[in-house]
């Protein structure tokens, strides 16, 4: 008799231990079924007005059929996006709070400052990118003009024999026109000073000014001036030349070997969000980035990057994760 309840006891434990595993398996699904019962928090970590902005409400208006829920788009921005991000990394994982992250949130600030209110890897869920734009280096019109200066070979050569009279100019110490001169600086083994403005804008009107010799911008921040010819383009800095201007060449192809640094955007969630969810938010946010409006828009910021999937958003992010670490360390820049 007390084998036979012995038995008995054993069997209703491990049908219950089966029971709750199937309750806990089922939970994400249900989740993702009845997801999402009410509106989205969008959150965009820059001020309003940029293009990571602008696309981001964009999308949201893409993205509201599909979800059939409002998106809200709210922008904190500071401390280098940081202050959004950690919003978002510290909301509940369930889908309903979103950021606009970034290839300097995401892949740069890690490296960058001393201490970060989130981990880059683990307090994010990736959902899809968005956009991969090209940055581009350009010279100050009268200066390429005067030394004769039409490629990047051009600049290399005028650079080793002039070390340290060249300067370039950057958006502020870490930022993407820095790494990217200091990147220059290490591969072409040349010697020229970086000039840290506050804001691309002012290190654009530093170089207009002839203030600055040379800088990298992001392309479409750039594309007005090269249109009207105020500046002399001469490359981008991503693996692949751009769609939008596919006469110009890429750095490698110039000889500088190892140079391949673009702008990313993309859409993350909370970390721990159920992959059911996330695998939603992806669809829907890939249908949105399909919409000739959202295209449009890309196009004209230099991006004809089509969404992607979760998985290898994530692999992007570590990828540049471990690349920025080598490329901050050789600009020597840091904030605490």
């Amino acid at each position: 008799m007390l084998s036979r309840i012995k038995s008995w006891s054993m069997s209703v434990a491990a049908g219950g231990a089966l029971a709750c595993a199937a309750l806990t398996l089922a939970a994400p699904a249900a989740q993702a079924a009845d997801f999402p019962a009410h509106a989205l928090q969008f959150i965009v970590p820059y001020a309003p007005g940029g293009p990571l902005d602008t696309v981001a409400r964009l999308l949201a208006q893409k993205v509201e059929p599909e979800l059939g829920q409002t998106v809200i788009v709210e922008n904190k921005p500071g401390a280098g996006g940081n202050i959004g991000a950690s919003v978002a990394a510290k909301a509940k994982p369930d889908g309903y709070t979103l950021v606009m992250g970034a290839v300097a949130i995401n892949a740069i600030n890690p490296w960058l400052y001393s201490k970060l209110p989130f981990d880059p890897v683990k307090s994010f869920a990736p959902v899809t990118i968005v956009a991969s734009v090209p940055n581009v280096l350009i010279l100050n019109k009268e200066f390429a003009s005067t030394n004769h200066i039409k490629s990047v070979h051009d600049l290399i050569a005028y650079a080793k024999a002039h070390p340290g009279q060249l300067n370039f100019a950057s958006g502020g110490n870490g930022s993407a026109g820095h790494l990217a001169g200091a990147l220059l600086n290490k591969r072409a083994g040349i010697d020229t000073v970086h000039v840290p403005y506050q804001g691309a804008s002012p290190a654009k009107l530093a170089l207009l000014a002839n203030q600055a010799n040379f800088m990298f911008d992001n392309l479409a921040s750039a594309a007005g001036l090269i249109k009207e010819g105020k500046v002399v383009a001469l490359a981008v800095t991503t693996a692949q030349r751009s769609s939008i201007y596919p006469k110009l060449p890429t750095m490698e192809e110039e000889g500088v070997k190892d140079f391949d640094l673009g702008t990313w955007f993309g859409v993350f969630a909370t970390g721990g969000t159920p992959k059911p969810v996330i695998d939603r938010l992806n669809k829907a946010y890939s249908k949105a980035l399909e919409d000739p409006a959202v295209r449009k828009m890309l196009l004209t910021m230099g991006s004809d990057t089509k969404p992607d999937t979760p998985e290898a958003f994530a692999e992007l992010v570590k990828h540049d994760l471990a690349k920025y670490k080598e490329i901050v360390k050789v600009s020597g820049a840091k904030i605490f």
